[in-house]
């Protein structure tokens, strides 16, 4: 791949994914409409400099809602996926290090949180808790736990046939001092790579469930509930639904982007 930045992975994945930040950012701070006020007289009006992504079926402005929903998206994605990967790291760690029972134990529950899918998980939350960002949080955090934990596991267990290990366990560092400071500093390019993709996948799944409804509750935007509320308004108003669906794409072209560059770094 050349340098340059026009054909470079990592240059789009950062145009892509800085775009969607700004945006949100923006929506932190400025909204031309509020994203929950309606107006129904104003309800699907075409994009214009008023509104330039248009109007939904209530008249809300659907920029103002794309800033705010971009918030949503990102937040939850980056706190649940944080989550998953500490809870992941700290035990594939430990598995990897320690061996023997330890190792056992943490394969046997890595095995068992992977026979639940995600939105398995959700739905389960669902019925337990009332629909919203929790189910959304813990879904998505659970879910990343075997990720993490086996990525880490395995790295570990190449790592510690290093003989540089060997030299430090004999000038006395202990096992704490080893995990901490020889061992978790090496695996930073394979956690960055999985972290950038686990945030591709947790953007999906936050959409995901928010369209399936048991996600992000109205009147709250998200990009996943725009969608929902779009979909039976599709052949009238087909803008409700391509400015969502636009983002979310761009959010996750932009993650894996991101997490490829950084494989194609590691490995050339």
């Amino acid at each position: 791949m050349n340098n340059g930045c026009p054909m470079n992975r990592r240059c789009w994945g950062i145009i892509s994914i800085g775009l969607v930040v700004l945006m949100t950012l923006v929506g932190y701070f400025y909204t031309p409409y509020n994203p929950s006020q309606t107006a129904v007289l104003l309800r699907f009006q075409s994009p214009s400099l008023q509104h330039p992504f248009g109007t939904d079926h209530f008249g809300r402005d659907i920029f103002s809602r794309v800033l705010v929903g971009g918030q949503v998206s990102l937040i939850l994605g980056l706190i649940s996926v944080s989550l998953g990967a500490l809870v992941g790291v700290l035990l594939g760690l430990w598995a990897g290090f320690r061996g023997g029972v330890w190792d056992e134990v943490a394969m046997r529950l890595s095995d068992g949180l992977q026979a639940l899918p995600i939105i398995l998980l959700a739905l389960l939350f669902a019925t337990v808790w009332q629909s919203g960002v929790a189910v959304i949080l813990w879904s998505i955090a659970l879910g990343n736990i075997p990720v993490f934990l086996r990525l880490t596991r395995n790295q570990v267990l190449k790592i510690k046939a290093q003989p540089y290990l060997e030299a430090s366990r004999a000038l006395g560092a202990s096992d704490r001092r080893m995990m901490f400071y020889h061992i978790l500093p090496n695996l930073r390019d394979a956690l960055l790579v999985q972290f950038s993709l686990s945030l591709a996948g947790a953007i999906l799944v936050e959409a995901s469930l928010s369209y399936l409804g048991v996600g992000i509750q109205p009147p709250q935007p998200s990009w996943g509930r725009m969608l929902r509320d779009a979909q039976s308004f599709a052949s009238l108003a087909p803008w409700g639904v391509l400015f969502p669906g636009f983002f979310i794409a761009l959010t996750v072209i932009g993650f894996n982007l991101l997490g490829d560059s950084w494989i194609h770094r590691r490995y050339r």
